[in-house]
């Protein structure tokens, strides 16, 4: 069977890799996905933008890619479509034209609960099967039929937790994947070091990242052990400082405190303030409010990320309740979603 993928993000390559594991040999992935997976028309490392202004600019080439993608289709058995639904669900309308018989999976859905309910119909009728790794977003789908809560993938890929909580000695960095976010939260990161004296400080950095752009990008890195292996850093580091993003679902799974920040282009934060309506940005908090509970974490945005709101939470967070909120998180998400997809998939189901 050929697949045709077409996931953009570093997140949807990572639980691209855990699905990949549970799919049998004979199913072979063309498209767009992370080369370390297979043989893609496109790595992603050619692709990734940030925000609404990015994106624009690129926009010719997104359109020819998508062109593309929809010649290759011509190849493929299914089509599987992960996040990113900027240029997602446009290539699935154009699929589902040209080939109405074949089958559309989308896994990792468009947050259109949060964004616009109105694309909800859309994503319907352009997909045969929608993946959902949120357990409340059924809810907002008319068509029950196609839609599934299949877990959430993170567990799949978790599997350290903390059970308890250690004054290890070390805390970790994660200012984002993108430049933007990087170029934003560097300075902050850097002077919080100094203004918490005595510990290890890990930076993540992607290892797809190379010498000369990280240089350029995070600038003086010398005070901080450095490492790509974000997941293992969690679990041993006694507190985080995360840019906004799967990282924070990450550390909320494991269990390890942190506080949230997020500096955003103003016009893409003016944009994005307008069109989404939510309690909070990070994903532990919005699945804390649809549990009708208080919010997991802190977290602060564009001009409230300073150094001293960073230091206070830090000093003043209730580490103990974050980690019974942990438990409750895990529960909550049940289980991982990587067999189940590939049992759609595969037909197995």
């Amino acid at each position: 069977m050929k697949l045709l993928v077409c996931a953009l993000e570093t997140s949807s390559n990572i639980h691209l890799k855990a699905l990949k594991e549970c799919l049998s040999a004979e199913v072979e992935l063309i498209g767009i996905f992370d080369k370390s997976l297979g043989n893609p028309k496109y790595d992603i490392t050619q692709l990734a933008i940030m925000g609404f202004v990015d994106a624009i600019k690129r926009l010719p080439f997104f359109l020819n890619l998508k062109k593309e993608m929809v010649e290759l289709a011509d190849e493929a058995d299914k089509i599987l479509l992960m996040d990113s639904s900027a240029f997602n669900l446009p290539l699935a309308k154009s699929l589902k034209e040209k080939y109405p018989q074949k089958e559309i999976i989308y896994y990792i859905l468009p947050q259109a609960w949060a964004w616009k309910k109105g694309r909800i119909p859309k994503i319907e009728h352009r997909c045969d099967k929608l993946c959902s790794i949120l357990p409340f977003e059924e809810e907002y789908y008319s068509k029950k039929e196609k839609i599934s809560y299949v877990g959430h993938p993170l567990l799949d890929e978790i599997k350290c937790f903390k059970h308890k909580l250690t004054q290890s000695g070390k805390i970790v960095f994660m200012p984002g994947s993108r430049k933007t976010e990087i170029k934003n939260h560097m300075p902050i990161f850097k002077e919080l070091t100094k203004q918490i004296p005595n510990k290890e400080y890990v930076l993540i950095i992607p290892s797809k990242f190379e010498e000369d752009y990280i240089k350029e990008t995070y600038g003086d890195i010398s005070a901080f052990t450095v490492t790509s292996q974000s997941h293992e850093a969690l679990q041993e580091a006694e507190y985080a400082f995360i840019c906004s993003g799967t990282a924070t679902l990450e550390a909320a799974i494991i269990g390890t405190p942190f506080t949230l920040s997020y500096i955003a282009k103003k016009l893409d934060y003016f944009i994005g303030s307008r069109l989404v309506k939510l309690p909070g940005v990070g994903l532990a908090n919005i699945f804390f409010h649809k549990m009708n509970k208080d919010l997991i974490h802190s977290e602060f945005l564009q001009e409230k990320v300073t150094v001293e709101n960073l230091l206070n939470d830090y000093n003043t967070m209730n580490k103990e309740k974050f980690l019974e909120n942990s438990l409750i998180l895990r529960e909550y998400l049940q289980n991982g979603s990587s067999q189940n997809v590939a049992k759609m998939i595969q037909n197995l189901t």
